[in-house]
């Protein structure tokens, strides 16, 4: 791994979990984060997949240490992280980024919370309960997510070439 990228994934850490941190709406047992889910996206973009999955399991360890996530971080952050780095590095386009965002976060990722969720927390749930809640939470985040990555572009703070593989800062 490239020193430079672990650093980058490091600070993207640092600042996603003192925003995660600080932005929680609770809705029932479950914990959204909408800034979980802009990380995913500018991190897909700059860093590539791996990094992407690897800052999201990163701020979702650090919130469940601290009592500020829930188990549920693990498969809703990481599913989201892995599809929208994985779309971006195939399609190099934005919308790329917030689809796996959503498709991996918002759907994928809230039907593997029900499965945890009744194994971990116990919690009498139906299998439907978690999709409102992390579709929502991972919709705000991903579109503001994509709104900042669209100002960083267009005020050439980033670079994002179609022709490269991954994103530059």
């Amino acid at each position: 791994m490239n020193n430079k990228k672990m650093a980058q994934t490091a600070l993207i850490i640092a600042i996603g979990y003192v925003g995660s941190s600080l932005i929680v709406i609770p809705v029932g047992f479950v914990r959204i984060s909408p800034l979980q889910h802009m990380m995913n996206l500018l991190t897909s973009a700059l860093l590539g997949p791996g990094y992407s999955v690897l800052q999201a399991f990163g701020v979702s360890l650090l919130r469940n240490l601290t009592g500020t996530g829930s188990i549920l971080a693990f498969p809703g952050s990481m599913i989201g992280a892995l599809l929208s780095g994985i779309f971006f590095l195939y399609r190099r386009k934005i919308w790329s980024l917030v689809f796996g965002e959503l498709l991996g976060t918002g759907i994928i990722g809230s039907l593997l919370s029900y499965p945890i969720a009744r194994l971990f927390l116990s919690q009498e749930a139906s299998l439907f309960a978690f999709l409102p809640g992390f579709f929502i939470s991972s919709l705000v985040g991903t579109l503001i997510g994509y709104l900042l990555l669209k100002q960083l572009i267009k005020r050439k703070i980033v670079h994002l070439e179609e022709e490269e593989k991954v994103g530059k800062i």
